[in-house]
């Protein structure tokens, strides 16, 4: 967290495992429940909707149950695949959860390397915007703007941020782009926070593809559910061959 107030990081706490969600009825230490729970019937569980300015609430897939059938507006939100030159593809836990006919929207933050991956996120929806990586053969354009509801929301790949991932020229980016939300990529790390009264979202790397200055990186990727003025984002990381699933909430004023 950056002193002030202005800059509220959700960064997650390390790579370990997330706490576990509490689920009524079940016990006091009731854990989530994998792929085949996600998919079938059962009750939604989770905490209440929590302002940005909370700690981001750690819980389970379980807890997207009904976020995945019901939601309006859902936006996938991922980038840095890097196929097949840095990985084979994406961790096949991830691929059991992405199901067709369920997303309405795709944000890629570019390196998709491959028309076959392009290909891929088109069975998942067919409203899909990419912007070109520093790694990419494929001709994309190098910013987007994208309108989903009330949102403005701007894409760029972020190798054109220096330094990498930097708060004040990401800021100056996004009021070229007047835009209400800013996704980039590049670093291949997961990172969320409220800037100005601006919503700023890294998915990281869907693979977990090594980048310039490191090899240890926690695949990931972003769910939003946009309603009216605000986004809830879900943040998926798969941790120890487990996917874990955060929960953030933006308002915009």
């Amino acid at each position: 967290m950056v002193s002030g107030g202005r800059v509220r990081s959700l960064r997650p706490r390390g790579p370990g495992p997330l706490r576990s969600l509490r689920l009524p009825g079940a016990g006091p230490r009731a854990r989530g429940f994998g792929v085949r729970r996600l998919l079938g019937p059962g009750r939604f569980f989770g905490p209440p909707r929590q302002r940005v300015a909370s700690a981001a609430a750690a819980c389970t897939p379980s807890l997207t149950l009904v976020f995945l059938l019901l939601c309006v507006e859902l936006v996938l939100v991922l980038g840095d695949l890097h196929i097949p030159h840095r990985c084979s593809g994406l961790p096949v836990k991830f691929k059991k959860l992405l199901v067709p006919g369920k997303i309405q929207h795709i944000l890629c933050t570019g390196n998709l390397c491959t028309e076959e991956t392009y290909d891929y996120l088109r069975t998942l929806a067919g409203d899909i915007h990419v912007v070109r990586g520093d790694a990419e053969s494929l001709n994309y354009p190098e910013e987007k703007v994208v309108t989903v509801g009330q949102f403005r929301i701007g894409l760029i790949h972020g190798h054109q941020v220096i330094p990498w991932g930097d708060v004040a020229s990401l800021a100056l980016l996004k009021r070229k782009l007047d835009v209400d939300i800013l996704i980039s990529g590049h670093t291949h790390r997961f990172e969320a926070f409220e800037h100005e009264n601006k919503f700023y979202i890294n998915p990281g790397s869907a693979t977990g593809a090594y980048n310039a200055l490191e090899t240890n990186i926690i695949p990931s990727f972003v769910l939003m559910d946009i309603q009216a003025s605000t986004v809830v984002a879900y943040v998926y990381q798969l941790i120890e061959d487990d996917v874990k699933v955060e929960r953030i909430e933006f308002k915009k004023y």
